[in-house]
């Protein structure tokens, strides 16, 4: 099996500003592409929400001193709000599967890791 991450870009201020019936509705979401997932092969190994951008350290080096400023790394009105982690052998049904989490979110990146033997 292979495994992928799946990046859920999004508007942080939109969530922080919706209604409890809206969020319910996201989280449904997210169960019915969990349960199709399972449905169809796939295997979630992994995931979480992130907590909000605003509570992000960036690190960076400065000679031999360690610089570590507020906020994210790239600032933007998307920030990546959440992942998942899934191993699969069949990434073309993957991706029809992320459909389910497109049409919710907007648009999610999905990418496979890099396995070092």
């Amino acid at each position: 099996m292979t495994e992928y991450v799946i990046l859920l870009p999004g508007n942080e201020s939109t969530w922080e500003n919706a209604s409890e019936e809206h969020r319910q509705a996201m989280y449904a979401k997210h169960a019915d592409f969990a349960k199709l997932l399972e449905e169809r092969g796939h295997k979630i190994s992994g995931g979480n929400e992130l907590q909000s951008s605003k509570t992000a350290k960036t690190v960076r080096m400065s000679g031999d001193a360690v610089q570590i400023t507020e906020g994210p790394y790239a600032e933007s009105v998307e920030q990546v709000t959440g992942y998942y982690v899934v191993d699969t052998d069949d990434f073309d049904d993957l991706l029809q599967v992320c459909g389910v989490l497109a049409g919710a979110e907007g648009a999610v990146e999905v990418r496979g890791t890099v396995t070092y033997t």
